[in-house]
C-alpha cells in the first residue's frame, strides 16, 4: 500500500468542521476544507444527498498507519445525522510535496477498487461543459470547487498549464468500469484542445461509505 493516504468528504455546508475536527483529534496532523457545489441529478440525490447545493469538501492528508482509525473517527462524528448525508472515501497518494521535499513512494491499491476519483482542472467557465460531457459518458454527478491561481508573469506551468487567476475544480466520484469513458469524453471537449486551458487525472478511491445513520 501507499505510504500516505488522502482522505475525501463531500458533506453539506458548514459541516466540514465536525468532520476536520474528528480526524484531528484521531491524529491527523491537519486537514483542508473547500467551499463546493453539488451537480448531481435527482436519482444521485435520492442515494447520495447531493444535487445543485453547497457542499463542503473535506481532505485530510494521513500516514497510511492511522488512515483507519482517522477514517473511523470522521465516520463516527456524524453517524447521528440521518443518511442520505455526505460520502467519505480514501485514495493513495503516490507523492507530494512537503517542506520542498517530494514525499512518498507509489504503490497501487488493490484492483479491485470500485469507484475512481476524477478530478479535473479548467478555466473558469467551463466546469459546466466538462461535467454535461462526463455525464453523457456515466457520470451521476459531480462537485465543483472554485479556486484561483497564484502565479505571476513569468511563472513556471503547473503540468504544462499556463497559471491563470481563476480555476474551477471538479470532483467526480464514478464508478471503475465508467472512469475511462468519462475521462475520455472530457479530453475530447474542444476547449481542451487549447495549451493551458485544463488538466484532469484520476486516482482510485477506496472504502466508498455513505456517511450518516441507517434509521
Amino acid at each position: 500500500m501507499s505510504s500516505y493516504h488522502l482522505i475525501v468528504s463531500i458533506v453539506p455546508r458548514n459541516s466540514g468542521s465536525e468532520l476536520s475536527k474528528a480526524a484531528a483529534e484521531a491524529g491527523a496532523g491537519g486537514g483542508t476544507i473547500f467551499m463546493g457545489r453539488g451537480t448531481a441529478s435527482n436519482s444521485i440525490l435520492q442515494m447520495l444527498g447531493f444535487g445543485d447545493s453547497s457542499k463542503d469538501v473535506v481532505m485530510v492528508l494521513t500516514d497510511a498507519a492511522k488512515t483507519v482509525e482517522i477514517q473511523n473517527a470522521m465516520i463516527r462524528s456524524v453517524e447521528e445525522r440521518r443518511q442520505p448525508f455526505g460520502i467519505l472515501f480514501q485514495t493513495d497518494v503516490s507523492k507530494f510535496i512537503k517542506n520542498g521535499l517530494v514525499a512518498g513512494e507509489y504503490d497501487s491499491m488493490n484492483e479491485q477498487t470500485t469507484h475512481q476519483l476524477i478530478t479535473v482542472i479548467v478555466n473558469h467557465g467551463y466546469a459546466e461543459d466538462a461535467m454535461a460531457a462526463a455525464r453523457k459518458a456515466g457520470a451521476g454527478g459531480g462537485t465543483i470547487i472554485n479556486a484561483r491561481g497564484t502565479a505571476r508573469d513569468g511563472d513556471e506551468q503547473f503540468f504544462g498549464m499556463e497559471i491563470v487567476p481563476e480555476k474551477d475544480m471538479i470532483l467526480i466520484l464514478a464508478e471503475t468500469e465508467k472512469a475511462d469513458a468519462i475521462l475520455e469524453a472530457i479530453r475530447t471537449l474542444p476547449f481542451l484542445e487549447q495549451p493551458g486551458s485544463g488538466i484532469a487525472f484520476c486516482s482510485p478511491a477506496a472504502a466508498f461509505t455513505v456517511l450518516g445513520s441507517k434509521k
